[in-house]
Parts: structure tokens; C-alpha cells; sequence
């Protein structure tokens, strides 16, 4: 789950290469790190706020990229349904802005930690740390896309156990989610490969297979969202058919009450008329001979209907 962080400056090294997260970054800490590793001032302006549109460019010694990731929450959540990061990749060091928790961030931060300590780190210049980084992200998407389609797994069964009404508020916040990732990673495989014709540049040529692998990634969580969305079409159907089989037998089953009821109301008028000669009416036992009529035609029509397969 996301939530909006306070300010936050952490620190990771591992061998001659430095990690540099930003949260919601104030205007001394992004001052200080231009100093620090000579960035563009265009650069530094941009990392204080959000941007709408993601964006690969090389700006002197660093590649500036920002991507928009699909944000971790539940079905049905008003959260925001994307979060931005920011990032800084160079020679020798990353600086990752965003401004809000992420949790794939947060494991991978853990286990660079760790393979710090441990001297197992085997990046070698800021790109490899990047796509060491966004891998984890695009592993993480498809972690969520499994977790929606066993979502969906469990709509499929409460719609044949006859909850077709409540699936249909079900379905739509999921295709709300769905429809969210993809809006989120249309732009990405453009970026990546923007990027791969900087990067192979930047970092030398055998540096594209690292970003290869990275649109690999995201292609998978391309194809998973497609038969996610794909599930969700057919569900949809699934589900106004069985709603719809299901008002017609209540209409029908209606309609057939009401003709089994237009006699015995015809009856009910007919021996109600004020006249002066009315039959049975007076006779001794009229109202049973009457009442007892009505159940006859309303017993025969029943069974005359049930015959038919109308009830």
C-alpha cells in the first residue's frame, strides 16, 4: 500500500558506487546534490515537483528518466492510481525522487543493503543499478497481476453461486484497476527504448542488453494485463447473461401470475355487479360456490401452465 511520506534523504554505497532516494526533496537537499555530482539546474528543478509526462533525455554526465508506475493497492481503493519516480543514473551513482512510499523500492533497498555488507553487489556504473531497480518493479506489477487474476478467480465463483448482482459493482472496480496499469505502462516500452539508443551510448553498447531484458519485463506485465482484461470481458458477459436469464424468469413468472389472476378478477367483477337479477347470488352458499369456482380456474390454469414448463 502507498501513502504519502514525509521529507526523506537516504544514503546507499555499495563499492565506488553511490544510491542516492529522495522523498519529496526540499529545495537545500536538491541544491546540495547538484553540487555534489555536478547536475544540469534544469535537472534540479524538475526533481521539487511531480511531472504529468515521462520523459528520457541525457543532460551532461547523467541520463535523466521519469516513469510512471501502476501504484500497489486493493481493489476498489480511492489511493492515487500511479506514482512517479524520478531518476538520476551515472557514471557512478543513481539518485531515485518520488513522492510516496513504495514498497518495491523499500525490498530492494533492503537487499542492496545486504549485498553491501556482504561485498555481493555486482553493479558496476549507475545504469546497471537502474535496471537492477526497475526489474524489481516490473516483478512486483506481475506479483499484482497474479493477485488480480486470482481476484478474479474468486468473482467467477460467487457469480455461479448466484451473487450476480453484487459482481457487477465487483467487476467494474476491478476493470477500473486493470484499466489504471495499463494507462500507467502504455508509455513505458516507448521510454525503454528511448533509452536503450541513449543508454548503448552512454554506457557502451553491451549495456542494451541489460534494457532489453528490462522491456522483456515489462512485456510480460503487458501480456498478463491483456489476458486479465481479456478474463474481465468475458466475466462481464458471463455475468449480464446470468442477470439477464434471471429478471426473465422473474418477469415471466410474473407475467404468468397475472394471467392466472385475470380470470378470478373477471369472476370477482362479474358476481360484484349491482344488478337485480344476478345468479348464485342469494342462492344458499353463494360465496362458497363462488370461492370454490375460483380456486377450480386458478388450480387449472396452474397446472395447465406448469404442463407447458411457464412456472
Amino acid at each position: 500500500m502507498s501513502g504519502i511520506l514525509k521529507n526523506m534523504l537516504t544514503r546507499y554505497a555499495q563499492h565506488a558506487l553511490t544510491w542516492i532516494d529522495l522523498v519529496a526533496p526540499t529545495p537545500s537537499e536538491v541544491r546540495a546534490l547538484m553540487k555534489e555530482f555536478d547536475l544540469d539546474p534544469l535537472i534540479a528543478e524538475e526533481l521539487l515537483v511531480p511531472s504529468f509526462k515521462p520523459k528520457v533525455e541525457r543532460r551532461g554526465d547523467a541520463m535523466y528518466v521519469i516513469l510512471h508506475f501502476p501504484a500497489m493497492r486493493t481493489v476498489g481503493s480511492s489511493a492515487r492510481s500511479e506514482q512517479e519516480i524520478d531518476f538520476l543514473i551515472g557514471k557512478h551513482f543513481l539518485i531515485t525522487t518520488r513522492y510516496e512510499n513504495i514498497d518495491p523500492l523499500h525490498s530492494f533497498a533492503k537487499a542492496f543493503e545486504v549485498n553491501s555488507v556482504l561485498g555481493r553487489g555486482s553493479a558496476t556504473h549507475g545504469g546497471h543499478l537502474f535496471a537492477a531497480m526497475a526489474r524489481k518493479l516490473y516483478e512486483a506489477l506481475g506479483n499484482e497481476c497474479d493477485n488480480l487474476r486470482r481476484h478474479l478467480q474468486d468473482v467467477e465463483d460467487r457469480i455461479f453461486k448466484g451473487d450476480e448482482r453484487r459482481m457487477v459493482i465487483e467487476l467494474s472496480q476491478t476493470g477500473r484497476t486493470i484499466h489504471d496499469f495499463r494507462q500507467s505502462l502504455a508509455p513505458h516500452k516507448e521510454m525503454l527504448q528511448s533509452f536503450e539508443a541513449v543508454a548503448g551510448r552512454f554506457f557502451g553498447v553491451e549495456f542494451s542488453y541489460y534494457v532489453r531484458e528490462l522491456i522483456g519485463g515489462y512485456e510480460r506485465v503487458g501480456v498478463a494485463l491483456e489476458n486479465l482484461h481479456d478474463s474481465l470481458d468475458e466475466l462481464r458477459a458471463t455475468n449480464d447473461s446470468l442477470l439477464n436469464t434471471k429478471q426473465n424468469e422473474i418477469m415471466k413468472t410474473l407475467t404468468v401470475l397475472a394471467f392466472v389472476f385475470l380470470p378470478l378478477s373477471f369472476i370477482a367483477g362479474l358476481f360484484g355487479m349491482n344488478t337485480v337479477n344476478n345468479p348464485i347470488i342469494g342462492a344458499p352458499g353463494d360465496f362458497w360456490i363462488i370461492a370454490g369456482g375460483m380456486v377450480i380456474i386458478a388450480s387449472a390454469c396452474f397446472v395447465y401452465f406448469k404442463k407447458k414448463g411457464w412456472l
